[in-house]
């Protein structure tokens, strides 16, 4: 999983950097707003999922303001009526794609997805279909910087949360878990006063396909269009993230 982790940090940072922080912040309102009305209302300390919400707001620099201002409307009469829907199809050369939208119009979403994957010459498939290629996981993004222990008794302190497995860069700490452990290992990390730059339950697949980096590049080009739809709010895939591809992706 480390070039998915490696990508996804690489994103994060490009994403918070650009013109592209305003979608980020879309999305982190609509993840406020489902929170909300989904996980029993406005207090973070009783909501688990608005208090990940909201450590996810901070995480991509959302002002505090913005955060308050959203928390607010979506706990009035007036809140955003958000259903949560999930599509599945290929790309080019047999890579799958799983998207997860947040949307208040599933006609207008289910038509900006077909366009999207028919222009790419691929296919939407049906809900379900490619579920099986991908496991659903618990991932939290750690800056080093922030964690005051070496990594091998951070890895002892989560155990118990319920850790499967710890990757590391010169930045990053990312921890995995098993879906069911999600609200454990983020209690766990909260027992420890250790500040989560991003938690989010990820689709990671269970097996990858290696393209050549030309045709790699496309792969992560449609992986952009879905992203840049201000309904998706995650893409999955299964192509291999290669080092090649990442340093042709950063200098891009």
């Amino acid at each position: 999983m480390a070039g998915h982790s490696k990508w996804s940090n690489i994103k994060r940072k490009k994403g918070a950097a650009d013109a592209k922080r305003g979608k980020m912040f879309t999305r982190a309102i609509k993840e406020i707003t489902v929170a909300i009305k989904e996980g029993g209302g406005a207090d973070p300390d009783s909501n688990s999922a608005l208090r990940n919400a909201i450590a996810n707001a901070k995480g991509i620099n959302m002002p505090k303001d913005n955060i308050n201002r959203a928390i607010k409307k979506a706990s009035g009469a007036d809140a955003d009526n958000y259903e949560e829907v999930t599509f599945e199809g290929y790309g080019p050369n047999g890579i799958a794609f799983f998207i997860e939208c947040t949307t208040d119009n599933t006609n207008r979403t289910v038509a900006s997805v077909r366009e999207i994957f028919t222009k790419a010459n691929g296919s939407l498939g049906k809900n379900g279909s490619l579920e099986f290629l991908f496991d659903r996981k618990g991932v939290f993004t750690l800056e080093k910087e922030a964690v005051k222990m070496d990594l091998d008794e951070l890895e002892l302190e989560l155990i118990e949360g319920g850790l499967e497995s710890m990757e590391s860069d010169e930045e990053f700490i990312t921890i995995y878990t098993e879906f069911n452990d999600f609200g454990t290992m983020a209690q766990a990390l909260e027992n420890l006063n250790i500040e989560v730059k991003n938690s989010t339950l990820e689709r990671i697949p269970l097996n990858t396909i290696e393209l050549p980096v030309e045709q790699a590049k496309t792969i992560l080009e449609i992986e952009e269009q879905f992203e840049n739809n201000d309904d998706v709010q995650n893409v999955f895939h299964n192509l291999e993230v290669t080092d090649e591809l990442i340093a042709e992706m950063e200098n891009a």
